[in-house]
C-alpha cells in the first residue's frame, strides 16, 4: 500500500491499507499499536487525496492509541500529532495545528536529542505554521536551524535540506527578501531533481515557490512558464 501510494496509485494503496487495517482490528484487537500504525498510515494517504474529513478520526483515533499502549512522550505519539498538524495546516486551520506541533518538537527534542532530524522536521513545521500566521521574527530562527540540522545530518543534497530552503525561500518572500528567496529555492529545485528526478511532485512544488518568487519580482511570464512546468 505505502509503494503504491508512492507511485502515485491512491486507489490501489487505499483498498491494500484498509485491508491491512481490517486484519490488524480483527486479529489484534482495535486499540493495538499495530493498529494506530494502519490508522496513520491510511490517515496520510487520505490526507494525500484531499480526503480531510476521513483522515482526521483516523488520525485523533491513532493518537489516542499511541498515547495509551506507549505512553505520552513516545517518538511515535510525535509522529501523529505531526501528521494531524499538517493536516490541519493543508485545511488552513493554523491555530489548532500550533500547539500539536509544538508539542510533537518537545517530545522529540526530549526523547531523540535536539539535533535529530525528526526534530527538523518539526521545527519546519512550526515554521510554516508561524510564517502564515505573519509571525516572521519567530518563524526564521526555526527554519534556519531545521536546516543546519539537517544539513549536519542528513547532508546538503538531501530531500529534507531541499524542504528547508523551500520553506525559508516563501519566509523571505513572504518579507519581501526576494533576492534572498530564489537563491533558497533554486537550490532546493536542484536537490529535489537530482535526488528524486525532474517528474516529482516535490518539483513541482519548488517550481510552484519559485514562480511566487519571480511573479512578487514582477516577473510574470517567467512565473507563467514555471507554473505550467508545475
Amino acid at each position: 500500500g505505502t509503494l503504491l501510494m508512492a507511485k502515485g496509485d491512491y486507489a490501489g494503496a487505499e483498498l491494500l491499507m484498509r485491508q491491512a487495517l481490517a486484519i490488524r482490528e480483527k486479529v489484534l484487537g482495535p486499540d493495538h499499536q499495530d493498529v494506530a500504525n494502519s490508522l496513520n498510515s491510511l490517515g496520510e494517504l487520505l490526507r494525500a487525496k484531499g480526503d480531510y474529513v476521513n483522515a482526521e478520526p483516523l488520525y485523533r483515533r491513532a493518537l489516542r492509541i499511541t498515547e495509551k499502549t506507549l505512553g505520552p512522550d513516545h517518538p511515535y505519539v510525535a509522529v501523529c500529532l505531526n501528521n494531524w498538524a499538517m493536516l490541519l495546516e493543508t485545511k488552513g486551520d493554523y491555530t489548532d495545528a500550533e500547539p500539536l506541533v509544538r508539542r510533537a518538537l518537545k517530545i522529540n527534542e526530549k526523547a531523540l536529542g535536539v539535533d535529530h532530524p525528526y526534530v527538523a522536521r518539526n521545527l519546519v513545521n512550526l515554521g510554516a505554521v508561524l510564517r502564515v500566521k505573519g509571525d516572521y521574527a519567530q518563524s526564521e530562527p526555526l527554519l534556519r536551524r531545521a536546516l543546519a540540522i539537517d544539513e549536519k545530518a542528513l547532508g546538503a543534497g538531501h530531500p529534507d535540506v531541499a524542504r528547508c530552503l523551500n520553506n525559508l525561500a516563501l519566509l523571505l518572500e513572504a518579507k519581501g527578501d526576494y533576492p534572498g528567496a530564489e537563491p533558497l529555492v533554486r537550490g532546493a529545485l536542484a536537490i529535489d531533481e537530482k535526488a528524486l528526478g525532474s517528474d516529482n511532485a516535490a518539483v513541482a512544488i519548488d517550481l510552484d515557490s519559485l514562480a511566487a518568487v519571480r511573479r512578487a519580482k514582477g516577473d510574470y511570464t517567467g512565473a507563467e512558464s514555471l507554473v505550467q512546468h508545475a
